[in-house]
């Protein structure tokens, strides 16, 4: 996993360089925040102190105190101040929001050509926390990348203005900003560790919630609501214990911060004692602001640990597959039993008892599942010597578990064939029987999540009309009529039928239902998962 979280590191860091100008600006306004805030605290408090004492001194000292620059100085440093914090977020978010911009399509990229098990092995609620909530977490660390420069100006006002009042002060400044920075890193690996299980607990929550809300007609049919709410209530709690750790951690964080302000602040009053008032206060408050300005950094820390940890998480989605070490020549296939390869258009019947492995064989010899031993071949090669760049356009696949995307017909139809133009959209909805069916609303129907405005029959039948428009060599279909009725079974077949015939693509097909058995001409007898023999029908 190292080779792929360093990858995914140098794309980070190659998309951060193009927006360096952006990056740039935002560390720039940063130090100048910091800095109009530390020299605007502490010119505050010398200001106040020192007309304080200019009023008790008599009209005399009252008429020669210049109140007009301290103030316009205050002025502009508020000003300052307000002007850099926009600059600084808006700059700073501006890039963060380019760089995952460009970051986000290559990650999902990654994954498609990657290990096809990998990304079936991911939850829901595993992968919407992976690709959404830890690429936010890279944001942040984008965005507080102006940290250090905050730092280092924060630094340098709060030291020269305490230095006017004692060389001291600044040694006991310069002390409380380190200790404020060295706890923060040491503190941030348990904040980062327990943001780590947060993450994970949430995970399972979304899992949880998404599993049981598909399975929602049959809880109310069993009468299992309350099974399923104490199931997500057990959840919830592993959560909210997350949270409570969690904020218990930055509690102590920030408790630390708070003591280190104030053990530092109070340093300062000690070792000023015999400087004049004003400036005690200038060096106070300068030290206020400068440990403050080492909280900045301190949380970036905190927050570059969640972020090391969801790079972590997102580089075990990455990590490549092993290389390709064979190319197919053509389309054939084998398995063992096989005395020669079949190659299209030959039509081959997966046959097995139900959960004896048929859709594994077929998944195994698709490389959607890892297929290590050489027994199953395409095109001459292993499948577990193929890329999956070079197994995938093999295969139009129509599956036993259906999956739709909460959208049009037509938005499901192309995921098969994005080019695909009007008139072949409704050609493959009519070789299935549903032309008819959406005719009102033409490809613009909504399905519904995971097709839920469909039925059964209809949604199955809209993934074999998806699985029509991929030109691939071989039409690979599970339980293609699982829930129709004769009439319509009859119907989807023959149109099964004429597509092969049309295309010339090769056959495989795995159903317990006699009718589309009669498609094939030769037979695969699955005995026990992964092993298969194969006959002559």
């Amino acid at each position: 996993m190292t080779g792929a979280r360093d990858d995914l590191l140098d794309v980070v860091r190659r998309e951060s360089r193009r927006q360096g100008l952006r990056l740039a600006v935002a560390a720039g306004a940063g130090a100048v925040l910091a800095l109009a805030s530390v020299a605007l605290l502490g010119v505050s408090g010398w200001f106040i102190v020192g007309a304080a004492l200019a009023g008790t001194g008599g009209l005399a000292a009252v008429q020669l105190f210049n109140y007009l620059l301290p103030a316009a100085c205050i002025r502009l440093l508020a000003i300052l101040r307000t002007g850099a914090r926009y600059v600084e977020r808006v700059a700073g978010h501006d890039a963060a929001l380019l760089v995952l911009a460009r970051l986000r399509p290559r990650l999902y990229a990654t994954l498609a050509s990657g290990a096809p098990h990998r990304a079936m092995a991911l939850a829901a609620g595993d992968a919407a926390n992976r690709l959404v909530q830890d690429i936010d977490a890279l944001q942040t660390r984008l965005v507080r990348a102006s940290a250090p420069w905050s730092l280092g100006a924060g630094a340098v006002v709060a030291l020269t203005l305490s230095a006017l009042a004692t060389p001291w002060a600044a040694l006991v400044i310069l002390a409380g900003m380190g200790a404020a920075i060295s706890a923060a890193s040491l503190l941030g690996r348990r904040v980062a560790e327990t943001s780590r299980r947060l993450r994970h607990e949430s995970g399972r929550l979304k899992a949880e919630v998404a599993a049981l809300e598909a399975a929602a007609p049959e809880l109310k049919a069993y009468d299992l609501i309350g099974w399923a709410q104490d199931r997500v209530a057990h959840a919830a709690e592993g959560v909210d214990q997350a949270r409570v750790a969690l904020a218990a951690a930055e509690g102590r964080v920030s408790a630390w911060q708070w003591a280190v302000t104030g053990l530092t602040a109070g340093g300062v009053l000690i070792v000023a004692q015999g400087a004049p008032l004003a400036l005690t206060a200038l060096a106070t408050l300068a030290a206020v602001a400068g440990v403050e300005a080492a909280g900045g950094l301190a949380a970036a820390l905190l927050q570059a640990g969640e972020a090391d940890a969801a790079l972590d998480r997102l580089a075990e989605l990455t990590e490549p597959a092993p290389a390709a070490s064979e190319q197919p020549v053509g389309a054939a296939i084998q398995a063992p039993g096989l005395d020669l390869p079949l190659a299209p258009p030959a039509r081959l019947a997966v046959l097995g008892v139900s959960g004896v492995g048929k859709t594994q064989l077929i998944e195994r010899l698709m490389g959607l599942r890892p297929a290590d031993d050489g027994a199953l071949r395409v095109g001459g090669a292993p499948v577990g010597r193929l890329s999956s760049e070079a197994s995938r356009p093999m295969f139009a696949y129509c599956p036993q578990t259906i999956t739709l995307l909460d959208a049009d017909v037509g938005a499901n139809l192309r995921l098969a064939k994005p080019s695909a133009e009007t008139a072949e959209l409704w050609a493959v909805l009519e070789a299935v029987g549903l032309a008819e069916r959406f005719g009102r609303e033409g490809l613009a129907s909504p399905v519904g999540p995971n097709g839920a405005r469909l039925s059964g029959g209809e949604r199955r039948r809209l993934t074999l009309a998806r699985a029509y428009l991929r030109d691939a060599p071989w039409l690979v279909l599970d339980e293609p009529t699982e829930g129709l009725d004769e009439a319509t079974e009859q119907r989807v077949l023959a149109g099964v039928q004429a597509h092969l015939k049309r295309t010339g693509q090769g056959l495989i097909l795995a159903s317990h239902r006699p009718a589309p058995l009669r498609l094939c001409d030769q037979t695969v007898s699955v005995r026990a998962a992964p092993n298969a023999r194969l006959q002559s029908a």
